[in-house]
């Protein structure tokens, strides 16, 4: 409760001292005497066409504009190098085989598959050769 009207009185110091200083301020310019105004802010619009131009003081900027593109100068042409030398340099550098990691156990899977066809239709081949063989000698 102290602490509220402490402030209160501080409060109250404060307003005094103010209005005292703005009673006593006979320096201040009246209102007659001329001042200059402050230049107002010129606005700078690029999107945007202004309609009013009387009232609003304006400057158009131009659009931006990107950088011109250069092409890269290549020193030496394709048609002076070498058959070979163009096919080494359409080759990749790496070879794929992050590809054919992945691919892999895919490819042998394939393969064991492959293997046991093979193997079954050659079996099968022998058994229709024996029966034909062996139909023949009865």
């Amino acid at each position: 409760m102290e602490d509220a009207l402490a402030r209160k009185e501080r409060l109250k110091a404060l307003r005094a001292a103010a209005q005292a200083t703005g009673a006593d301020d006979t320096n201040a310019p009246g209102p007659d005497t001329a001042e200059p105004e402050p230049e107002k802010p010129v606005l700078k619009f690029r999107n945007y066409a202004v309609q009013d131009t009387k009232r609003i003081d304006h400057e158009r900027v131009a659009a931006a504009q990107p950088p011109k593109f250069q092409e890269p100068v290549v020193e030496t042409k394709p048609e002076d190098l070498p058959q070979e030398e163009l096919l080494v340099n359409i080759a990749p550098k790496k070879a794929n085989w992050d590809l054919k990691r992945d691919v892999q156990p895919k490819l042998d899977k394939l393969e064991r598959r492959t293997q046991r066809a093979i193997l079954e239709m050659m079996r099968e081949e022998e058994r229709r050769k024996l029966e034909e063989e062996g139909g023949a000698q009865d």
